[in-house]
């Protein structure tokens, strides 16, 4: 069944990940306060937390995609990453040690990743090329939209005098209408009999735009400061606890304006071009980054933060388009999960060496270092693009 503007699958999955991201989202922006405030973690911990988290999503959007290809139930898998994982968030809530937090953490991240590549599928194979840019924006917008509802959330209720432990409990009642709307409201996939067999995944076979994409991804990745440090970062710069919530909001908001229009300029003028545009304002922003620090305006603050969001957004529908661009149909889900797991793992080293850095060096040397990194993505991503074009001409 489809509407008049994008398929039914787009749709639901994209009201789905707007109350996953509500959810979420309550308790993300407070997380690394709750860990140095509360729990009196330091930096690299919070580093440790979060790059564990992602690193563990990443290595299952794989297998799960993989499961998918083979026949599993894509809505089966859906359902169970989403349940997983607004199970284990609000129990964050009890928490007595940041252990305690990591292993919830690593919980709510085993969900995503169970989930991911088989959402990203059905959104892929539910419509044209032509549009697919455009269905991603969409699900993109609707995910950082519910990123904007989350932390306005929280911050209504710390400013009705709860803890940040009775936020995270409250986060329970939007993960419950996920597991709804998912259960009744997505159509079943049909059954594929047994599963079948693949063919061993060789990054060989890739098309070889994907596999430069999937690389460049992967330093953007590693270079890409983490938002919770951004928190840390603004917090330094004088930003007070009770107005974190709603500058993480607007975070949100300007992704959701941002990664739409985004989605569509990559139907319109080419995946390739609004990366590169994304990925050099993401270069700028790190290095304005690093010359603020120190600074109390904050004017400056809310206009980098909200300045580093939208440059996230920018390629976020375009990256996930292009993947589904020249995967091939009976593969997407692994192909998915391929990119999901690249750029996942390097999530990993890349939180622990910017909590490191930040801790030995500060935090100016940390968003630099990022800013180098990143410029080297770029570089890799067009010499790929190039050597391409360069074969195509010799044929």
């Amino acid at each position: 069944m489809k509407t008049g503007f994008l398929p039914r699958t787009v749709i639901i999955f994209g009201l789905v990940s707007f109350l996953n991201d509500t959810a979420s989202e309550m308790i993300t922006p407070l997380l690394p306060l709750f860990l140095t405030a509360t729990l009196g973690a330091g930096p690299a911990v919070v580093g440790l937390v979060e790059g564990v988290a992602e690193a563990t999503a990443s290595l299952l959007k794989l297998y799960s995609g993989r499961m998918a290809d083979r026949g599993w139930n894509h809505k089966r898998l859906v359902l169970g990453g989403y349940s997983v994982s607004n199970t284990a968030r609000p129990l964050i809530g009890l928490a007595l040690g940041w252990g305690w937090v990591l292993v919830l953490r690593f919980l709510d991240r085993v969900g995503k990743g169970l989930r991911t590549s088989p959402r990203d599928a059905l959104i892929a194979g539910s419509i044209d090329a032509a549009r697919r840019g455009r269905a991603f924006g969409f699900h993109r917008a609707l995910d950082n939209a519910g990123s904007m509802l989350g932390p306005l959330c929280a911050w209504l209720l710390l400013r009705s005098g709860m803890g940040m432990q009775h936020v995270f409990f409250w986060s329970l009642v939007p993960g419950i209408l996920v597991i709804a709307l998912l259960y009744f409201g997505l159509e079943d996939t049909p059954a594929a009999g047994r599963p079948t067999r693949l063919p061993p995944l060789r990054w060989s076979v890739l098309d070889q735009r994907l596999r430069g994409m999937i690389l460049a991804a992967g330093g953007l990745a590693l270079a890409s400061a983490p938002e919770a440090f951004l928190v840390l970062w603004a917090s330094d710069q004088g930003l007070q606890v009770a107005w974190v919530p709603l500058l993480w909001a607007a975070a949100s908001a300007v992704k959701a304006v941002v990664a739409g229009p985004a989605g569509c300029l990559s139907d319109r003028f080419g995946r390739l071009a609004v990366l590169l545009v994304g990925w050099s304002l993401r270069i700028v922003l790190l290095l304005a980054l690093a010359w603020s620090c120190g600074l109390t305006n904050q004017i400056i603050v809310w206009m980098l933060f909200l300045g580093y969001a939208a440059a996230l957004a920018s390629t976020e529908g375009a990256e996930r388009a292009l993947v589904g661009d020249f995967a091939r149909s009976r593969e997407r889900a692994t192909a998915f999960g391929l990119y999901h797991m690249v750029v996942g793992l390097a999530a990993l080293p890349g939180a622990l060496l910017f909590g490191t850095v930040w801790q030995i060096f500060g935090s100016a040397q940390a968003f630099l270092l990022d800013a180098l990194i990143a410029a080297g993505s770029i570089v890799l991503l067009v010499a790929v693009q190039k050597e391409q074009r360069l074969r195509v001409q010799r044929r």
